[in-house]
């Protein structure tokens, strides 16, 4: 099998040749077809997250195969399993926890650490073949194109995950997304699904400009602080719930002014730095700050039932070839990107 395996912190890729593996018991050999491009698998081909206060959490490995949003055909199976067969084609889950800690069972195995998660711990999908440890995180995609269905398994249930925390939302919530990226994008879609009409804001024209293609009638440029008054016009004081999937300081600040009181700051995304705020602030307003890291395997199946069903509408791919997947993720840092690379092979 051919992969492309980090090196040293920020450079290119390497190809690597080996043998493909052959599945054992409960596994399942995919060939990969589509693949996901994600601001994690940035972070870990440089090596670090940025903290803020001049301080880096450092992370990946040399010789780890990125690359968690799998889309692929069975191409051989372990002798224990029965759900699944040669040429069926499949998204993967790849939050996979260790199986027997308390996050895992609790069906929480996205929370396990440091866990086996396909492209962050173990071989993923940039390469043209994944092995997956067991059948149950396979995902039958229904009618959608390939390469769509490869997103939701990180995009996608991101998104999902976190707007699943808004579920004491009542009529007149205003839920504000902050980054129309990749994620910030499928959020737009599920959140229409869900009969959410969410206000938009990013620094970007050009994404502001495809989420009105969406059908977002309030977008806002989050890098002028005179639209926080705006927002809290139209939204009587303020929102119920910003969901950021930036994570930036700027996004953040952004997301807590444009809160109502007893209002909930969700942060998604991972572009780092750190959060200053005056700690009597918090109890005063009554606000929530909350993390949310991709989504269990219980929302994974929830998110694809709504995608068979029609219920989701797609977002923006651009598809490139997986021998350009060092270049895929410096346009992707670039900001180059509106919506999701995927790399097929």
């Amino acid at each position: 099998m051919i992969a492309y395996e980090t090196a040293a912190p920020g450079a290119p890729l390497v190809v690597r040749e080996s043998q493909t593996p052959a599945p054992q018991g409960s596994e399942v050999l995919l060939r990969m077809l589509a693949c996901g491009v994600c601001h994690s698998d940035i972070h870990l081909h440089e090596g670090v997250f940025n903290l803020g206060n001049d301080k880096h959490l450092e992370v990946g490995r040399p010789g780890l195969v990125l690359g968690h949003e799998i889309f692929g055909e069975v191409v051989a199976v372990g002798s224990e399993v029965t759900d699944v067969h040669v040429g069926d084609r499949r998204v993967v889950y790849p939050w996979i926890g260790c199986g027997s800690c308390a996050s895992c069972r609790r069906g929480e195995e996205h929370l396990c650490t440091p866990g086996r998660g396909l492209g962050t711990m173990m071989p993923g999908g940039f390469a043209d073949h994944v092995l997956v440890p067991h059948s149950r995180y396979l995902f039958d995609k229904g009618d959608v194109a390939d390469s769509l269905a490869a997103t939701y398994a990180c995009s996608g249930l991101t998104a999902y995950s976190a707007l699943k925390k808004l579920s004491d939302r009542v009529e007149g919530d205003e839920v504000l997304i902050i980054g129309a990226g990749g994620v910030g994008m499928m959020a737009v879609q599920i959140a229409l699904s869900m009969g959410i009409d969410p206000l938009v804001a990013d620094i970007d024209p050009r994404k502001l400009e495809a989420a009105r293609a969406l059908g977002v009638s309030r977008v806002f440029d989050s890098s002028d602080r005179n639209q926080v008054k705006e927002i809290k016009k139209l939204s009587d004081g303020g929102v119920y719930a910003a969901l950021d999937f930036v994570g930036a300081e700027a996004s953040t600040g952004f997301g807590l002014s444009s809160l109502r009181k007893g209002g909930r700051l969700v942060i998604v995304g991972l572009y780092g730095g750190a959060l200053n705020i005056p700690l009597p602030f918090i109890p005063m307003n009554a606000r929530i700050i909350q993390g949310s890291y991709v989504g269990s395997l219980q929302e994974m199946g929830e998110l694809m039932a709504l995608v068979r069903a029609g219920r989701i509408a797609p977002i923006r791919i651009e598809e490139r070839p997986l021998a350009q997947v060092t270049q895929a993720l410096a346009d992707l840092k670039a900001g180059k990107a509106t919506g999701r690379i995927v790399l097929r092979t």
